[in-house]
């Protein structure tokens, strides 16, 4: 993708080299152990962060952090991602008749306290609706892209776009819809709104694509390829059989692997907003 050179958005907040630990578990309960199911792209933390007490304390504190070069390029990297999804989503939400809210994006390493609640970099990159900012660790990115199969610039740029998707659903109302249904409906059914919301993110991650190449001519060769290959790569399908050598269909929360990629190559596509109302397509 080309970045060099591009407007770096300002709305990033780096926390990177504060660390941080919850105290006070609910019950007294004293040491936790959590196994993660990597939740790439999208993950809703808190499903985890329910485990905790988020209200009774958290302590912070600052230490020295270095980041390599490599992980300093990539920051600036993601600041001209997140600038570019705020031209793409004014001009359309102007074309709407609406006003565009930018999100911050908060970069951190480790771990990180949100308006979702106390958060690792296990859960990976996340978009937390009550404060409206998308948290990324860049180191625990790397190494899950690396986990997954999905490496390559652009293929960060869709992870960001999909999140980015998630505030854009936030300012429509869908967010909130979905989320107020929870512990309404039965799990699975639950499960199915969920992935509708995620394939929708995806969408949205197509639709910024197709209007940020418009705008700006940003894509390389094999740039498309990246994002699709990160859509494949996180499909609950893939990743299910990855950890634990089957598929559960009722339990999916973000959608198989096609689907991912189909909602994804249908924004950048048509380049359509309205094409992307996943909660009434069969697809």
């Amino acid at each position: 993708m080309r970045y060099k050179g591009r407007r770096q958005s300002s709305n990033v907040e780096d926390r990177r080299g504060l660390s941080g630990r919850q105290i006070g578990f609910r019950g007294g309960i004293g040491t936790i152990v959590i196994v993660v199911i990597i939740l790439l792209l999208g993950g809703d933390p808190q499903s985890l962060l329910n485990l905790f007490d988020t209200g009774q304390g958290f302590t912070e504190s600052a230490t020295p952090y270095e980041p390599s070069a490599h992980e300093q390029e990539l920051a600036e990297f993601v600041k001209v991602v997140l600038a570019d999804t705020e031209d793409v989503w004014h001009l359309l939400f102007d074309e709407m008749g609406q006003t565009y809210r930018e999100p911050k994006l908060v970069l951190f390493s480790e771990q990180v306290q949100s308006a979702c609640g106390f958060s690792g970099a296990a859960t990976g990159p996340f978009y937390c609706p009550g404060d409206e900012r998308v948290y990324i660790d860049l180191q625990f990115l790397e190494q899950l892209q690396d986990r997954l199969g999905a490496q390559g610039d652009f293929a960060v740029a869709y992870i960001i776009a999909h999140e980015v998707g998630h505030h854009v659903q936030k300012l429509t109302g869908t967010l909130d819809q979905v989320h107020g249904l929870r512990g309404k409906l039965n799990e699975t059914a639950y499960n199915k709104l969920t992935v509708q919301l995620e394939l929708q993110a995806d969408f949205y991650a197509g639709i910024w694509a197709h209007h940020a190449q418009k705008m700006k001519n940003i894509l390389e060769e094999g740039d498309l390829e990246e994002a699709f290959r990160a859509a494949q790569a996180v499909g609950d399908d893939r990743i299910q059989l990855q950890s634990q050598g089957y598929v559960v269909p009722d339990s999916f929360t973000h959608g198989t692997s096609a689907q991912r990629m189909s909602w994804f190559k249908r924004g950048f596509s048509t380049g359509d907003i309205t094409q992307g109302d996943t909660f009434n397509s069969a697809n």
